[in-house]
């Protein structure tokens, strides 16, 4: 095998996107697609997931919450019977969160970040083990955050589970090692696209700024001054699912610019 080669995913791989309709989860898709593997997405946005199977004809898809244990198995019951199996599992599902102060957040929001950003994930891997267990190129790729490896001020729920996903993934890279299951964590920075739009208005008016100024308020902390493209995530795990990353586990691998502080 030629490094080149080393460095593409197998073709046929099958793999289950989590949130795979739009956003990063969409890149992830689009890429392993592009790599021809086999491909279920789900997604809580039925819009979304019409408009990405039309895109996409070779993909398949279910509508999804997975914060719902029981849509959950029906989510891993569809990996099994329409891809055959699982082979990578990409656990990108997540939301922003809340943000203002620790005291002024509700008891409901708080719960409701926890629930689908680190419960979620659980609910997912503890039906997907069993399937990866027997697969020859185990893999899991939890998407996690820089806000899992720094503090967020007024992001507290949202930086709490991304942290706690960084925990899982490591523990889980022992636990599931010996399997010759491999587990990372992704952390993505400043991703350019409608969620961070999303925060960093939502933060200005935290913070009785204007969007311009808290926009380059988050550019001044990443040491590359950019954003991060969707594309950029979606290489990095494709590279995981390569037989150049066959050695990768355990690790969480920020691709941000280098976030400085958030």
């Amino acid at each position: 095998m030629s490094m080149i080669e080393r460095m593409r995913p197998r073709a046929g791989l099958r793999v289950l996107v989590t949130a795979g309709a739009s956003g990063i989860g969409a890149a992830i898709a689009g890429a392993f697609l592009e790599a021809e593997a086999k491909v279920l997405i789900c997604d809580i946005d039925g819009v979304a997931l019409a408009e990405f199977a039309e895109q996409h004809p070779k993909v398949e898809t279910l509508l999804a919450d997975i914060s719902n244990e029981a849509q959950v198995d029906a989510l891993l019951d569809a990996a099994s019977t329409r891809l055959g199996g699982l082979d990578v599992l990409v656990n990108n599902a997540g939301i922003a969160g809340p943000t203002g102060a620790i005291d002024e957040l509700s008891v409901e929001d708080i719960r409701r970040t926890l629930d689908i950003d680190l419960m979620g994930q659980f609910l997912v891997l503890r039906r997907a083990a069993p399937l990866l267990r027997v697969s020859d190129a185990g893999l899991i790729l939890n998407i996690s955050s820089v806000a899992g490896r720094l503090g967020y001020a007024l992001r507290t729920p949202y930086s709490a589970a991304k942290w706690g996903i960084v925990g899982l993934t490591q523990s889980l890279a022992k636990e599931m090692g010996p399997d010759g299951i491999r587990v990372n964590a992704i952390l993505p920075g400043v991703v350019r696209g409608a969620r961070i739009e999303g925060v960093i208005r939502d933060r200005a008016i935290a913070a009785g700024v204007s969007y311009a100024e808290m926009e380059a308020q988050y550019l001044s902390n990443i040491s590359l001054r950019r954003m991060v493209e969707q594309e950029d995530v979606a290489a990095t795990a494709l590279f995981l699912a390569s037989p150049g990353g066959a050695n990768i586990s355990g690790q969480a691998i920020s691709v941000c610019g280098n976030v400085e502080n958030i």
